[in-house]
């Protein structure tokens, strides 16, 4: 035990596809490229809360044999957070997509620059 890398490679790894998903997002021109890189982001914090969430050798909080310690127990809230964020990241995530759709539709690219430049033209 202790605060190194190699005991703490699931901090290590959401640190690392957090990172992958935020350079994603920024250097994509596509649309649908940017939305891979901001669900990938919503993983790594998700799997970040997870693995903080987490202790070894305790259970879940749910009270079996009559054992009320509170040390014999995980704390809840953050399986709570995970959960409550993945409903949200599926809702934000088909928002996206669905504005993704009408900007094709509208403007033929999925390319931002591109749309960014025929808003230009239009005057909005």
């Amino acid at each position: 035990m202790g605060p190194n890398l190699l005991y703490n490679y699931g901090e290590a790894v959401a640190m690392i596809l957090f990172v992958i998903g935020f350079t994603n997002l920024l250097l994509q021109k596509n649309l649908i490229k940017k939305i891979i890189g901001l669900n990938i982001m919503d993983s790594a914090v998700y799997l970040f809360l997870a693995e903080k969430g987490y202790i070894e050798g305790r259970t879940v909080p749910i009270v079996v044999d009559g054992i009320q310690d509170v040390e014999a127990y995980i704390n809840p809230i953050p399986s709570g957070l995970v959960l409550t964020g993945i409903v949200v990241s599926v809702s934000v995530t088909a928002l996206m997509l669905s504005l993704t759709v009408r900007l094709y539709r509208r403007y033929h690219t999925l390319d931002l620059d591109e749309i960014s430049m025929r808003l230009k033209k239009e005057g909005l």
